[in-house]
């Protein structure tokens, strides 16, 4: 038997009014099924007895988010480790005791009802919550364990995963890192769904349901083909840029994005020397693009860091103003795992050079997810 008392006023915080309430629960699950079915305009507290070994269960509802997730009872119950009836089973039960249908099967892809969304996104809630708990127990063992889920861009991954990576596993053996490279949206989808922890990026201008963690600020740099007109300047006018011989990253790219918003109207000329019209996903195929067939291109600071002397030879800063984007650590606002989400980030900060880490230098060039 489970015995929680609540203590709150209207001056704190919570999803909805408590005062004084002593409650009764058969498990924690029962515990956190009750609390997280308030709604947050419901003024009082209702406390429902969901019957002991009758009770919903944290199982259940990780099923039922793995079939919204995937669309599909085969693909769920194979990433949740179970037959494909034990999970039918199970979300049918829960369907039972709700007296709701969550899914229509009939359809293919499986799809979810208006409110089994409503219970999927309950369901989140009360995952996350209950594995807090595990996080605030490594808290009072000072332990640093368990599985940390990152997310990187593209065009950060090659240029900053190798200086944090191995310090960071080094420091922190009983953590197992995983990382996992995709575009801006992709990672804020994953978050939302609860499919990464943290995500290595560009902080988009609507947070919604997440928060950043600023960590620090590179240039956009250009780079040069060596016989290119821009190679005779020191440094170079933003507005003296010729779009005309530009090479891009492909669409869905937030990198592509800052570069469109940092040219203006001149982008709808940029695609490459004419007559090759090429976009790629790699910024290192870019690159040598602009090598062997000249034009230019736009890199991240620390994708110059690591060329030859030679190379350095053709990269230009602009001239006063010095666009910079900013990267920080962006994950769901009710984010688990602080420990180990405050520990990627020292690392990472300490990981590249002192004067990226300034969050004064620059003009930071937002980016905005209404663009993908």
């Amino acid at each position: 038997m489970l015995f929680v008392r609540f203590h709150c006023t209207a001056h704190v915080t919570v999803p909805w009014f408590i005062s004084k309430v002593y409650c009764f629960y058969d498990s924690i699950e029962e515990f956190y099924i009750s609390v997280f079915s308030r709604t947050a305009d419901t003024p009082t507290v209702r406390v429902q007895t969901l019957g002991g070994r009758n009770a919903m269960t944290i199982t259940q509802l990780e099923y039922v988010v793995a079939v919204d997730r995937y669309s599909s009872f085969a693909e769920a119950a194979g990433h949740c480790f179970v037959t494909q009836p034990t999970l039918s089973i199970q979300i049918r039960k829960l369907e039972e005791k709700l007296g709701v249908v969550l899914f229509d099967r009939n359809r293919k892809p499986v799809l979810t009802t208006d409110i089994g969304r409503q219970i999927v996104q309950q369901a989140r809630a009360i995952i996350r919550e209950a594995k807090r708990m595990a996080e605030v127990i490594d808290e009072h063992r000072q332990e640093m364990s368990g599985e940390l889920r990152v997310g990187i861009i593209p065009t950060l991954s090659p240029y900053l995963l190798p200086r944090f990576a191995g310090g960071f596993i080094e420091h922190y053996p009983r953590v197992e890192l995983v990382v996992q490279e995709q575009t801006s949206q992709s990672i804020l989808d994953q978050l939302r769904n609860d499919e990464l922890d943290v995500g290595i990026m560009v902080a988009p201008e609507e947070m919604g349901p997440f928060t950043a963690l600023p960590m620090f600020r590179e240039e956009f740099l250009l780079y040069l083909s060596s016989q290119h007109s821009l190679c005779r300047l020191r440094d170079v006018e933003l507005s003296k840029l010729d779009t005309t011989d530009m090479w891009l990253l492909q669409d869905g790219h937030c990198f592509r994005d800052q570069i469109e918003t940092l040219c203006g109207d001149r982008m709808d000329r940029a695609h490459g020397p004419a007559p090759l019209r090429f976009q790629s996903a790699s910024l290192e195929t870019i690159r040598k693009m602009v090598e062997m067939e000249h034009g230019y291109t736009l890199l991240p600071e620390l994708a110059v860091l690591d060329l030859s002397s030679q190379q350095q030879k053709n990269v230009r800063r602009f001239r006063r103003a010095r666009p910079v984007r900013e990267i920080s650590l962006i994950l769901h606002r009710h984010y688990v795992k602080k420990r180990l989400v405050e520990a990627l980030r020292a690392t990472i900060v300490a990981s590249v050079p002192a004067e990226m880490r300034s969050m004064k230098r620059g003009t930071v060039v937002p980016w905005s997810t209404e663009r993908q």
